[in-house]
């Protein structure tokens, strides 16, 4: 493991100073307002739109006088009012795998006593390079399973806050035009492009953030910007119901469901929204999903734990029960993580599984634990953030 940023009082007090609006993973209309703000006349609103998008999303810069086709009297004014500022980075890690992870802390909104923290995860492959983003800080799920799941939910992201992810991840492994890679010597894809996947698989329940987590999914896939593909974004949910329609209407991104269980009495242990919403329900959204096929098909997660939901009889029950479902299963290693009760299944155990899936005809690639020394890899990823009570708030010490 290496960490190579680890941020002093000093930094941290400079960060919470500036009150600059950072215009970095605002949307269109966001930027619109922001230069409709400072005066930019309505007839050249839709221009310079276009020109900040372009430096911001094509370019990545992270100052506005590096804006050369853009005004220095404008250059200055934008300076003035605003930043270009990603979020903070607290501390990155390096894994021996490669797999990086960062802990970034967020402006405050004006209710915070304390600024709030999230971490982002980076899994490189010699030919993928995945981002793994965070939609909440904490999480109101409590999957047993689950390291975020111990931290209580703080509050929802921001678009921008989600966008900012990505754009500080580009800005670290040099993933933008002409931007130089780490000196590091660790691996990164040899395509051109460094971050070819975004998954919604980080801290929070994304369908439960919909709106920001929709516009900002947006941003990332627009052609003209950061231009990710939606085949290439996965949304994974603990299988909030009622939304799951919605966001295959919508967002046109790729899917997948959290399960880990084939049955509801332990699948209300592992995953307890499934109280709410049982497995027959959530099925039969899945069977309804907007554009469902062949070529569009639903990854069924599912964690491997020793001796709970890893037998035979499980794996055969999961075929059963996602018969008629164009589906893929990832079998995910269980990662564990400090004062966890459970244990990875053995590897033997967890080939045999995967064989019983297989012969049925589902892809059924076990996931390589990535990132596990720094508790980077699935289901360990937790920050030190709390919600703190309005009662709390009056006896926070100021900033600065």
């Amino acid at each position: 493991m290496v960490t190579l940023i680890e941020t002093n009082s000093v930094a941290s007090q400079a960060a919470e100073i500036n009150s600059k609006r950072s215009l970095a993973g605002l949307g269109r209309d966001g930027v619109k307002m922001a230069l409709a703000e400072i005066g930019v006349p309505e007839k050249q609103l839709r221009m310079r739109v276009n020109q900040l998008w372009s430096w911001i999303y094509v370019r990545g810069v992270t100052h506005f006088d590096d804006m050369s086709d853009v005004s220095k009297d404008l250059r200055q004014t934008l300076a003035a009012a605003y930043t270009l500022e990603r979020p903070e980075i607290v501390a990155e890690q390096i894994s021996i795998d490669g797999t990086r992870k960062w802990l970034l802390r967020l402006p405050k909104l004006g209710h915070e006593a304390r600024a709030p923290e999230i971490e982002t995860v980076y899994i490189p492959e010699s030919d993928r390079g995945t981002l793994c983003i965070s939609s909440q800080i904490g999480c109101t799920l409590t999957c047993s399973f689950c390291h975020t799941g111990t931290q209580r939910l703080v509050r929802n992201l921001e678009a921008h806050e989600i966008v900012g992810q990505i754009l500080l991840a580009r800005d670290r492994i040099g993933d933008w035009a002409g931007a130089s890679v780490p000196g590091d010597k660790r691996l990164l894809p040899d395509s051109d492009r460094k971050i070819t996947n975004v998954v919604l698989m980080g801290m929070g329940e994304p369908l439960y953030n919909f709106d920001n987590v929709k516009a900002a999914m947006e941003i990332a896939s627009d052609g003209d910007g950061l231009s990710l593909s939606k085949r290439r974004i996965t949304l994974s949910t603990s299988g909030v119901v009622p939304e799951i329609p919605r966001w295959g209407e919508e967002s046109g991104t790729m899917l997948a469901i959290s399960l880990h269980a084939t049955n509801d009495a332990l699948r209300d242990e592992l995953v307890p929204i499934n109280k709410k919403y049982p497995i027959r329900e959530l099925l039969e959204a899945c069977r309804n999903y907007p554009g469902l096929s062949n070529a569009r098909r639903i990854t069924f997660e599912y964690v491997m734990l020793k001796g709970v939901n890893d037998s035979l009889a499980e794996a055969r029950a999961l075929v059963r029960l996602l018969g008629g479902i164009p589906a893929k299963i990832n079998l995910i290693p269980f990662n564990p993580w400090p004062a966890t009760r459970y244990e990875c299944s053995d590897w033997e155990t967890i080939e045999r599984f995967a064989e019983v899936v297989n012969r049925a005809g589902y892809a059924s690639p076990v996931r390589t634990p990535r990132g596990r020394d720094i508790l980077a890899a699935c289901g360990q990823l937790k920050s030190e953030s709390v919600n703190v009570r309005a009662s709390e708030r009056g006896m926070a010490p100021q900033a600065g």
